[in-house]
């Protein structure tokens, strides 16, 4: 009895499995390629032999924080396309499957085989997903692992972005006009007067009259040429007509 409750009341591990990556992990039975699961944040490592350095596979091998994968064998996905040609009705697309897994290279004539029935082929997808899970789903039981939603990020929309950037705006202060800022400029110059010291303001107000002083006076405006011809006889030195 103490048996068999202590096996029930295993305590599971929670993390926030990415399926879409776990998936890809069951799928690639390849040799030299090795999938962990990170039980902490549901992240799939994924290391190549020949391509990672070989002290990383060891330390993740040996890290009680990440699970190896157990990738689905070649096997048992050709029992899936032998399986999913069963359910097939149309003669012709029936006849071209199983003639596409006889021999070596099966799964990629047999994909091949699909790229022309685009229908049959989301159909497919839909079969092989749900093996995938079913397959995870029995792997993550037998780690004492659940999987539980990972966070999504949603994307806003064009509108949710606009009401924001008005939301914002209209939270901004309203621009100061000119003279406001003169004023509030004012308003720190006399709070500034107050707390410096006596001896020191003498030197203020030199200063601030030596800026008063300095300002630019307006430019006088030049006289206006006058181009009117001088009269005859004005400043006339000649001796008068010749004779």
């Amino acid at each position: 009895m103490n048996g068999e409750a202590s096996e029930s009341t295993v305590a599971l591990r929670k993390a926030p499995v990415a399926w879409e990556a776990l998936e890809d992990a069951f799928e690639n039975n390849a040799p030299e390629v090795h999938s962990y699961l990170n039980v902490e944040t549901g992240d799939v490592v994924r290391i190549v032999d020949g391509v990672a350095e070989p002290s990383m596979h060891s330390r993740i091998a040996s890290d009680p924080g990440y699970v190896v994968v157990d990738p689905v064998s070649s096997r048992e996905q050709y029992r899936w396309m032998e399986r999913y040609i069963e359910t097939v009705e149309e003669p012709e697309l029936h006849q071209k499957l199983v003639a596409s897994i006889d021999g070596k290279g099966a799964f990629r004539r047999f994909k091949d085989v699909l790229m022309s029935y685009p229908i049959d082929r989301e159909r497919w997808f839909t079969f092989r997903s749900e093996r995938l899970r079913t397959a995870m789903q029995t792997w993550l039981d037998a780690h004492s692992i659940e999987a539980i939603p990972r966070e999504q990020w949603e994307v806003p929309s064009a509108e949710q972005v606009k009401d924001a950037a008005l939301r914002e705006e209209r939270a901004r202060p309203a621009r100061k006009s000119r003279a406001a800022v003169a004023d509030a400029t004012r308003e720190t110059l006399r709070e500034l007067i107050e707390l410096l010291p006596v001896r020191e303001l003498d030197m203020a107000l030199e200063f601030l009259e030596f800026l008063r002083d300095r300002r630019p006076m307006p430019r006088a405006k030049a006289k206006p040429v006058d181009k009117t011809p001088a009269a005859v006889g004005d400043d006339d030195t000649s001796d008068g007509p010749e004779e």
